[in-house]
């Protein structure tokens, strides 16, 4: 037994002899310790500990031995410069040589050389008067390979590690304590990238984790996209190829859990109220009440037929009044305002000076663009959140909550559905010349699409038609989906019907469009046509399901003896998302963390911050026609 002990340690001590001598080291793994970790903290590969370590790949184990290849570490070297700053001379004495007088002077024979050229031709004799450079030496250490990081509001792991351009697990690496879960100024390790710009999330993209051992093909089969198209958005791909657990920008879509971030889910607020202090709302609109003459009902009927934003008005105002006696219900108390901006900037900054809006919970309102800019811009010195029912493109300043999608939204989501179907396709735009732009914008985001345009007449004037053959040419056997982009009636019911009449057979048509108008439910427009060529549009709200059984309707229409228009569904939906988000949340602002998508009867509220700015509605439907209804598309 003694013997066998004594032949076990010269053994140990044999093989760390042999390790030492190849310039080896050895590694004892711990708890929660992984490969990628390991490799990084002795600048090694994980090939480099495969190579040593076979038993390493199938399971990383606590207390593991590992050898690590020191000789394959990659090194840092400090970098010297050196600036000339002037000479010294130098008379050459017997037996002198240009090693010694280089050593002599601390430089190299090549710089004595470089600043007496006659060196280069004729050898060193005595009495040689030479210039010797005098050099200001700089040692630059190598920069360090991390950096502190401060994590910000609703930064998650997979965000941090796109912008510096590592997967989440080498995120994970660098920072062995960070949690499962990131908090709100909480101090991380990332890649120190010196000058180099780091990367943003653009929002209106989507992120996507590659998964292990996928290539180029299956992230085709996956997501729809070709190799070149994944790399003109991942740029970095060209030089790195793919790796697991990279993040990869790729266009917007609701299909993927992408980047490991979990799909946002609908939160019923009612069931999370815990706020049942009074709140204090103010709704804003254009009444111009000054203009209705009240002297008769017919009078009235007239005033508001002649006014379309007194029209307007009242019609979102009885869906606040539907959506109040509904909060009411639920045991929540309220103080509303009612304010009449009669569309004029001066009454508003009139209300704005007579009234106290200091502790106000939100503002609804005002409708028009201008007035609207103007409370929101009051009302930013004391926080007070102002909520948009139908802007677009508005100054988001901090406090204002945009409750309409943009338009711009709109066109990217058609745009990045129809490129999230996997199947072959042939991409088609028809536009008038209006929509031009539009159109080129559709062709760049699909390379191949082909044009087709109005017919013209004699002095260019769009004259809003085409012929058969015009369009017949550009499509192919199989999918084609035809981009319509007009606001012209008469030009849709004419491509629409000629497109009828070629969906047939081998040839599939999809029309779909980037900007729904009214030019599409216009009286010259069959929904026949629309049905058979499944007209697919990105849309604000959908429309309700109107079986009796939608309670909102229901009330609405016993109230008011007609069914809610879509400005009346706006007034209440808007109206209970607001209150109901101050009563589940510390304040408006706080609940888009706590609520990131609410639904209710046409329109869903999913607010996104901008990073110096307000609040933008990132929630949309796509719809399309189906048996001469307008469902919307799961």
């Amino acid at each position: 037994m003694i013997k066998f002990f004594s032949v076990l340690c010269l053994a140990f001590i044999f093989n760390v002899n042999a390790l030492t001598a190849q310039n080896f080291s050895t590694h004892q793994v711990k708890k929660g310790e992984t490969i990628h970790g390991i490799a990084s903290h002795y600048g090694v590969t994980i090939s480099d500990i495969y190579a040593l370590n076979p038993d390493a790949k199938k399971e990383l184990k606590a207390n593991t031995i590992l050898i690590i290849p020191i000789s394959k570490a990659k090194k840092t070297e400090v970098v010297t410069t050196q600036e000339l700053v002037g000479y010294k001379e130098h008379r050459t004495n017997r037996k002198e040589t240009l090693y010694s007088i280089a050593k002599q002077y601390d430089v190299t024979e090549d710089d004595i050389k470089k600043y007496n050229t006659f060196l280069y031709a004729n050898t060193l004799n005595k009495g040689d008067k030479l210039q010797i450079p005098v050099f200001k030496i700089t040692k630059e250490e190598p920069k360090a390979a991390t950096k502190a990081y401060i994590v910000k509001p609703k930064e998650g792991k997979w965000r941090i590690a796109y912008k510096f351009g590592i997967t989440v697990q080498e995120l994970e690496d660098l920072n062995p304590g960070m949690g499962e879960t990131l908090q709100d100024g909480q101090q991380i390790y990332v890649p120190n990238k010196g000058g180099e710009e780091v990367k943003e999330v653009d929002e209106k993209y989507s992120y996507y984790n590659v998964l292990p051992k996928e290539g180029f093909y299956r992230l085709k089969i996956k997501l729809g996209l070709e190799q070149d198209e994944l790399e003109a958005l991942n740029p970095e791909l060209k030089e790195t190829g793919l790796k697991e657990g990279m993040v990869l920008k790729i266009p917007y879509t609701n299909n993927l859990n992408v980047a490991g971030e979990p799909v946002a889910k609908k939160t019923s607020l009612e069931s999370k109220i815990t706020n049942f202090d009074t709140k204090h709302i103010a709704v804003m609109l254009p009444f111009r009440t000054n203009r209705v003459h009240f002297d008769s009902i017919s009078h009235i009927k007239s005033s508001i037929k002649k006014d379309p934003y007194l029209d307007a008005s009242l019609d979102f105002y009885t869906g606040v009044l539907t959506a109040l006696d509904s909060l009411k219900t639920l045991g929540i108390s309220l103080k509303v305002d009612v304010y009449d901006t009669n569309y004029q900037v001066s009454d508003v900054l009139r209300i704005l000076k007579d009234n106290n809006f200091k502790d106000v919970d939100a503002v609804i309102g005002p409708l028009t663009s201008e007035t609207f800019e103007k409370v929101a811009s009051e009302l930013r010195a004391y926080h007070v959140p102002v909520v948009s029912p139908i802007g677009t493109n508005l100054t988001l300043y901090d406090n204002v909550f945009q409750s309409r999608p943009s338009d711009d939204l709109l066109k990217d989501r058609m745009v990045n559905f129809v490129k999230a179907d996997s199947l072959e396709k042939n991409i088609v735009v028809v536009s008038d010349t209006k929509n031009e732009a539009v159109a080129n914008s559709i062709k760049t985001a699909f390379g191949n699409a082909k044009s087709v345009y109005s017919r013209k007449g004699k002095t260019g004037n769009d004259l809003n038609f085409i012929y058969v053959e015009d369009i017949r040419s550009t499509l192919k056997p199989g999918r084609n989906y035809v981009f319509l982009e007009t606001q012209s009636e008469g030009f849709v019911s004419n491509v629409v019907s000629i497109l009828a009449s070629l969906n047939s057979g081998s040839t599939e048509i999809i029309l779909v469009t980037s900007n729904f108008n009214a030019a599409f439910e216009g009286d010259q427009v069959s929904n026949d046509h629309l049905s058979k060529l499944q007209l697919h549009f990105a849309t604000t709200s959908k429309s309700y399901s109107d079986n009796g059984g939608n309670s909102f309707v229901k009330r609405y229409t016993q109230t008011y003896n007609t069914t809610p228009s879509k400005r009346a569904v706006k007034g209440f939906d808007l109206t209970m998302d607001v209150v109901l988000r101050l009563t589940a949340a510390k304040d408006l602002y706080m609940s888009v963390n706590s609520a990131p998508l609410t639904e209710y009867v046409e329109n869903k509220f999913a607010y996104k911050k901008k990073l110096m700015g307000g609040y933008y509605n990132d929630a949309t439907y796509i719809v399309k026609y189906q048996d001469l209804e307008i469902v919307e598309v799961k």
